[in-house]
This record gives C-alpha cells, sequence and structure tokens, in this order.
C-alpha cells in the first residue's frame, strides 16, 4: 500500500450518494465525512481504465505504480487463468511447487549480484517486516542480541504494518497519532542531493549518516532505505553517490543494508533496479508493486549469502521465525513469472528511457512551468514526474480538472506526480503531462 494523506485531491464519481451509502467498503486514506463518492471501475485495457458511466481515464499512477503493464494484458491473464487450472495454492510450510522454484532463480538472475536467497511474502509492508526481522535476527544470531534497532531516513516511507510504521518519518509522516504505540528507532537527516549531485556534493548528507552511526550503531542491524527515489515521502530524489556512501559506512559500523525497491523496483527509475545506478548489491532487497505487474499482491526480499548462511545452525534459534500464509503462491508466481518475461521480451527499459525523454521535454524544460509562482521544483527520474508546490492547497481541484482531460491523476500532499504504466505511448504521456501542466494555467 502507499500513502495517501487526508486532503489527497478526489475526483467526483458518477455513483450516487445512496450508492455509496450501500457499500459496506471502508476506503484507504479516506476523510468519512467529507470524502467524494468513489467511481466505479467496470474494466481497463492497456493504459485506461473504464467506469460505470463509460468514462475511459488514462491511468497516470497506474494503480499506486504497480501496474506497470497496464489492464488487461493477454499474457497476465492467460497466465494466471493457465496456473488457475493446476494449482491455485498451496502451503510453502514444508511443501514447495515450480512457480515458486522458478521465480526465485529468476529473481537471483536479475537482482545485483549476491542475493542469492528468496523469502516470499504477500505485500510490501510484510516483506519490509520480514527483512527487518530477519536483520534483528542476524545479529542476534551473530552474538549482537544488543543490535535490535532501525536506522532509517527522514522524509522514509516504508509501510503501514505497526513494524514499519515506527521506520517512517516520525515528523512530517502520517503515523504520528501512533507514536506512543510504535517501538522507537533512529532516523537520519533525508539526502538533500540531487540525483545529478557529484561525489563532493553528496559528503554532506553523508557525514550526516556517519554521526548517526557512530553515536548508535552498536544498537542498529540495519540501515533502511529507498534507495534514490523516496517515493511517498515527496519523491525526493537521492544521488547514487549517496547510496555508494551508506554502503561503504554500513561495511564500517557492521550494520545491514536493506534496500525497499518495492517502488523503485522494475524499472521506475530507469534500471532494472535501483541499486544498479550505483552498482551496490544491498545485504537484503524488498520487492513488491512491479513484482507481478499489479495483477496480484506478491513481494520477495531477497538475501545475500552472509545474511542466509547466518541461520544454519543446530539451535532452534536458527531457524527464521515467519510465514505467511499466502506466501509463495503459485497464482502470484506465474504471474510474476511472466511479467519477468514481457518486460524483457518486449524491451521495457527502451519503453521506459522513451517515456522518460518526453517527461523531460514535456515538465523539466518548460519554462513557464518552472517560472509559475505556485511551482516550488520540476523533477524527473526514469518513468517518475514530480510538480512540487509551495502550498498544498494550490492543487485542490489537480485531480477533477485532469479529469476532463481524460487523465486520472491524484495529488498528495505537495506534489501532482505520474508514475505512468511502461506501455504508455509518447502520445499518451503527452496528454498526461498537459494535464499536469494545465492545471497551472
Amino acid at each position: 500500500m502507499s500513502p495517501e494523506p487526508r486532503n489527497a485531491d478526489t475526483a467526483t464519481s458518477s455513483c450516487s450518494a445512496e450508492q455509496r451509502r450501500a457499500s459496506p467498503v471502508w476506503h484507504p486514506y479516506a476523510h468519512l465525512k467529507t470524502q467524494a463518492p468513489a467511481p466505479r471501475v467496470v474494466g481497463g485495457e492497456g493504459p485506461r481504465f473504464t467506469l460505470d458511466s463509460g468514462e475511459s481515464l488514462l491511468d497516470a499512477t497506474c494503480s499506486w505504480w504497480c501496474m506497470i503493464h497496464g489492464y488487461r494484458h493477454p499474457r497476465l491473464v492467460h497466465a494466471i487463468q493457465e496456473q488457475a487450472d493446476t494449482l491455485c495454492h498451496v502451503m510453502l510450510g514444508g511443501l514447495t511447487h515450480d512457480p515458486a522454484d522458478q521465480l526465485a532463480r529468476e529473481l537471483v538472475r536479475i537482482t545485483p549480484d549476491g542475493l542469492n536467497h528468496v523469502f516470499y511474502s504477500d505485500s510490501g509492508s510484510v516483506g519490509m517486516e520480514v527483512a527487518m526481522k530477519m536483520a534483528v535476527q542476524y545479529q542476534y544470531l551473530r552474538g549482537q542480541p544488543e543490535k535490535h534497532r532501525m536506522l532509517s531516513l527522514m522524509k522514509a516511507y516504508h509501510g503501514d504494518t505497526a513494524g514499519c510504521m515506527a521506520v517512517c518519518d516520525p515528523e512530517e509522516g502520517m503515523h504520528s497519532l501512533f507514536a506512543g504505540f510504535l517501538p522507537q528507532h533512529y532516523f537520519a537527516p533525508a539526502p538533500t542531493a540531487s540525483f545529478d549531485a557529484d561525489a563532493a556534493s553528496v559528503q554532506a548528507d553523508l557525514d550526516a549518516l556517519r554521526a548517526v552511526l557512530e553515536s548508535h550503531h552498536h544498537e542498529v542491524a540495519a540501515l533502511l532505505m529507498e534507495p534514490l527515489l523516496q517515493a511517498a515521502g515527496g519523491l525526493n530524489m537521492t544521488s547514487p553517490a549517496y547510496l555508494r556512501g551508506a554502503r561503504e559506512l554500513c561495511e564500517e559500523f557492521d550494520v545491514l543494508l536493506i534496500l525497499d525497491e518495492v517502488a523503485t523496483g522494475f524499472g521506475r527509475t530507469g534500471r532494472m533496479f535501483a541499486a544498479e545506478h550505483a552498482d551496490i548489491t544491498p545485504d537484503i532487497m524488498v520487492l513488491s508493486k512491479g513484482l507481478t505487474g499489479g495483477y496480484l499482491g506478491h513481494a520477495a526480499t531477497l538475501a545475500s549469502d552472509r545474511v542466509h548462511d547466518t541461520f544454519i545452525g543446530d539451535s532452534e534459534l536458527h531457524a527464521f521465525m515467519h510465514g505467511p500464509t499466502f506466501m509463495g503462491n503459485p497464482l502470484a508466481c506465474r504471474v510474476a513469472l511472466e511479467s519477468l518475461a514481457v518486460f524483457e521480451e518486449d524491451d521495457y527499459l527502451e519503453r521506459i528511457a522513451n517515456l522518460n525523454r518526453v517527461l523531460c521535454e514535456e515538465l523539466v524544460e518548460d519554462d513557464n512551468l518552472h517560472a509559475h509562482p505556485a511551482v516550488a521544483d520540476v523533477r524527473v527520474l526514469g518513468a517518475t514526474a514530480a510538480i512540487e508546490v509551495h502550498d498544498a492547497d494550490s492543487l485542490e481541484g489537480a485531480a477533477d480538472f485532469a479529469r476532463t482531460q481524460g487523465v486520472w491523476l491524484r495529488s498528495f500532499g505537495r506534489w501532482l506526480y505520474t508514475m505512468p504504466a511502461y506501455i504508455t505511448s509518447p502520445e499518451d504521456m503527452r496528454q498526461i503531462t498537459e494535464a499536469m501542466k494545465g492545471w497551472f494555467r
């Protein structure tokens, strides 16, 4: 799941108030007193979905960033249907099946060298919970039980489960009312240097990270990071040099590096995984969202040999005590395999590069957009673009406007953004950027 603050812009619905009252569905991130009726989706094709009114909308957010192949992709639909006719589900406890084994091998093949072990779960948040538990138990088994806290970054978002809430930004994040319920962890300042910053420009950010590690490394099991793109924390784009420096600091202070690639994985930053921009391998990597192309919920937590082999031992405490019921679900594994095949065979990285060119031309290079008094910044990375404004109130009504342009667009906080499906054509991409820019005219 991905956060949208309570003041997130919401388009008007074709559903009546009576229909809304009749539905028992409790929608996420919704203010129950003021929320607008939710549009009713009845189908989709390619980068668009269709409402019960007959309205067809170009999805600029690919359904919380996961529908990378768009809707109703024939190969993915067929893969699910074919697998359903064979085996829909079986527990992974004491058993296995071909789709789980095959997907694990594929994930080891395509991820950075050294991530040779795959633990499945059913969502990105749970995948991060797995990673944190894995790091704490790793340190315990090495005789360092005092290293049981996490180090996260300000402006971070890692999920809505209890463990994940505790490592989200405690000040500007959305979980402050739960502060008394959550365990306490450490936070380093969010990096400020841009994606294009060189090593020298990143040094102040790394010095700030070093200061926290010097003070607390004896308690810290792992550093958690959304590499290069802090998505839900404000679409902050940071330098590969920062990522390389963080990797070196983790080695120096005996802290594991966990990369949360739930949002950044599978091409979103222009490489298959964001870690590739820095040519590093984390100790643990978490994948979800684009893993199945968005067609079924699934996640994978990958670990290095160093982490995995620490769990080989004689005591009962060497067993990793975690086991989601639907981990390694055959349907999810099978559609994930098909998603990866489509990604590689249809050269999605080139498609992403083409989308990036359009985003840069239409947004970054638009001097009028930059000059608008409401706009604070415009930034693009891979197939992601964000227009940041000074005041969130200036985006009120942006989603309604975009809908009149045939585009489903949502703002959150001070950011109007797009993370389109990779099958989006250049013409459709320009329709999205025109809707974004049109709001500021």
